[in-house]
């Protein structure tokens, strides 16, 4: 299977990024929580990039803070990926939330919850056959 410049480029970003955003968390004492790169989507003109995290804090308040760093340190991210990718330009970065493995855990507590209170049908089936 032949794989596309943009997915390579994409996977590479993703990687890079993500090494840069934990140097990152020593030099803003303020980023805090788990910060995945769940995606890079880079443009196939090589001008910009939107890159998705996923961000676990322990609250609403320190996530969104978290976010805004990350927004903030765009163009610091942007230039050290600049130092490390051998490339003529590095795409300007747009960072957005992504919102699939909140969904995901909040579906799977969901499941849990049916599960545990689905009643034993086996007690009911034994019980219509005497």
């Amino acid at each position: 299977m032949k794989v596309s410049r943009t997915s390579r480029l994409n996977g590479e970003y993703q990687k890079e990024i993500s090494e840069v955003i934990r140097r990152l968390k020593d030099k803003e004492p303020e980023l805090k929580g788990l910060v995945s790169v769940t995606e890079a989507d880079v443009a196939p003109d090589l001008k910009t990039a939107i890159v998705y995290v996923s961000i676990y804090g322990k609250g609403e308040a320190e996530t969104k803070r978290s976010f805004e760093i990350l927004q903030e340190n765009a163009g610091y991210i942007r230039h050290e990926l600049a130092q490390v990718m051998r490339m003529r330009t590095v795409p300007s970065i747009t960072f957005r939330m992504d919102g699939s493995m909140v969904y995901g855990a909040k579906m799977d507590e969901l499941f849990k919850k049916i599960t545990y209170s689905t009643p034993d049908t086996t007690e009911e089936t034994d019980a219509d056959e005497e």
